[in-house]
């Protein structure tokens, strides 16, 4: 990343710690020159000479708002870069929420760290040109695993071409999302994206879903009705599971995308369409092809550019910042904390059901804890034969992030959230999950395996999971006693000894 050509000014609130000789230094061949203050009323004072305010939070978000609503007092909207202490991870994700810029580490001095946080679309004070396409997507998106970061740097770059794509990868594993990411990163995002899954409607109902009729064309057709191609004009279509099309529609539609241009049923005159294609499947459209289930000259029209969406599990480094999302999500009005065996139990997991199946177990824990503290023992898994191990030692060791293109640091409009152990999730009403390099370092990483504890307790935890996963995945009580290898009596007395221990209620009543 290179240096800026010219200083940017920035106005530094730093009420706990000096700036050096070696500091300033630092921070002028990034390309920033300090002036240091002492007050906010200094800052009101100086305001419309900054380019930029860096502010210093210890321990709290008074400061930061004190100069948001500064800002808003004065109408000069100022970006503000947050220096926060590593151990105070809760603080920097808030900071963001609140609108920061950037949030780096108190104790960060390195260049290109710097660099990252001065990057923004437009410099202060400059007549803007029509922008050729929106900002980055606003979307709550996770890409936080080294894998992730690479693909959505490279998601990002192909929406700038006008080719179609096509997004491979196993169900649930968010392929729709990455194909907002490609809407929303285009020119077009500020057209329709227009979904629809070709496994979820029969033949004929696609037909004409896609290219619409005219009024009177068959019985029952009253009015004309414009199909998704129209309907998607100036945007994205989004084709789902297109491997499921029929073969005489995937001709059809391979005349549309070959000429641009479509015939409603019963009309007389083609209609210009201009939209971006772009299709997904989890199924080998090659073999396919050597089946004669899917047309070659299709396959190549739709596949100008390949992305996979790999499994969750072939990228750990998203599951926290997940869990963390999808507790904002389903949790809005509580503040919900995940213990350090439950993060080891979430990562240890294959997830064979992907992302869907991470939220399926994330509403689980919801429902069943009553304290708002999920641990080990209020995860349901869809495999009821798993009941948590120790991860794995390699899941446990964040990788080192690869560099990537400095318009991804700038695109990038939230912190990357990866808990402490336990962490906490915060209701919020909209959150923006994009990894960023330079948070990384803020933040503790996963937890480590838990310490030895007593033996008993270790027993009794481990008899409550493997009750709790047998009721879960059996249809009576009888059949949970059988699979545990008791008697049904003696099922009923540890019931009634875990329903004075609080065992949540969804467990005992089956």
């Amino acid at each position: 990343m290179s240096s800026f050509n010219t200083a940017q000014h920035a106005l530094w609130l730093d009420p706990v710690q000096s700036l050096a000789a070696p500091e300033h230094a630092q921070l002028a061949l990034a390309g920033l020159s300090v002036h240091r203050l002492h007050t906010l009323e200094d800052i009101q004072k100086q305001l419309t000479d900054a380019d930029w305010l860096v502010v210093r939070l210890d321990g709290s978000l008074e400061r930061l708002q004190a100069v948001m609503a500064l800002q808003v007092q004065a109408n000069l909207p100022v970006p503000v870069i947050c220096r926060v202490d590593r151990q105070h991870f809760s603080l920097a994700v808030q900071a963001m929420r609140m609108g920061a810029h950037h949030v780096i580490a108190a104790d960060e001095w390195t260049v290109p760290a710097w660099q990252a946080a001065l990057h923004k679309p437009e410099q202060k004070n400059q007549t803007a040109a029509p922008a050729a396409h929106p900002p980055a997507p606003q979307r709550s998106v996770v890409y936080v695993d080294p894998v992730s970061r690479h693909l959505l740097a490279l998601a990002q770059r192909v929406a700038k071409a006008q080719v179609t794509a096509l997004i491979e990868g196993p169900t649930g594993a968010g392929k729709e999302v990455l194909a907002r990411v490609l809407h929303e990163s285009s020119n077009r995002a500020r057209g329709p994206f227009v979904g629809l899954n070709c496994a979820a409607l029969p033949e004929q109902l696609i037909d004409d879903m896609l290219f619409g009729h005219e009024k009177g064309a068959f019985t029952g057709a009253h009015k004309e009705f414009k199909g998704l191609f129209e309907q998607a004009q100036g945007g994205t279509l989004f084709l789902d599971e297109i491997g499921e099309m029929p073969m005489h529609l995937q001709a059809k539609l391979l005349r549309v995308l070959q000429e641009r241009q479509l015939t409603r049923l019963g009309a007389e005159r083609p209609v210009s369409v201009d939209v971006r294609v772009v299709a997904a499947t989890n199924k080998d459209l090659r073999q396919a092809i050597v089946t004669r289930e899917f047309r070659e000259d299709l396959y190549f029209r739709i596949s100008t550019f390949k992305l996979r969406v790999p499994a969750l599990r072939d990228r750990p480094g998203d599951i926290l910042p997940l869990v963390a999302q999808l507790l904002a999500r389903h949790a809005k009005e509580e503040s919900f904390t995940v213990s350090a065996q439950a993060q080891s139990m979430l990562l240890s997991y294959s997830w064979p059901g992907n992302v869907r199946e991470l939220e399926n177990v994330v509403q689980r824990a919801v429902v069943l804890c009553t304290d708002a503290q999920i641990d080990a023992i209020h995860l349901m898994f869809d495999d009821a034969q798993y009941y948590g191990s120790p991860p794995k030692p390699d899941l446990l060791v964040a990788p080192e992030a690869p560099a990537v293109e400095s318009g991804f640091a700038q695109n990038a409009n939230s912190v990357y959230e990866t808990p402490a152990a336990p962490f906490t999730s915060k209701p919020h009403d909209k959150t923006a999950l994009v990894c960023e390099d330079e948070f990384r370092a803020l933040f503790q990483g996963p937890p480590s395996p838990g310490t030895v504890g007593h033996l008993q307790t270790a027993v009794k935890s481990n008899e409550h999971q493997l009750i709790m996963a047998a009721i879960q995945g059996t249809e009576s009580r009888i059949e949970a006693a059988r699979q545990l290898g008791i008697s049904p009596r003696t099922l009923r007395y540890k019931l009634a000894k875990l329903k004075g221990n609080e065992l949540p209620s969804m467990a005992l009543a089956r």
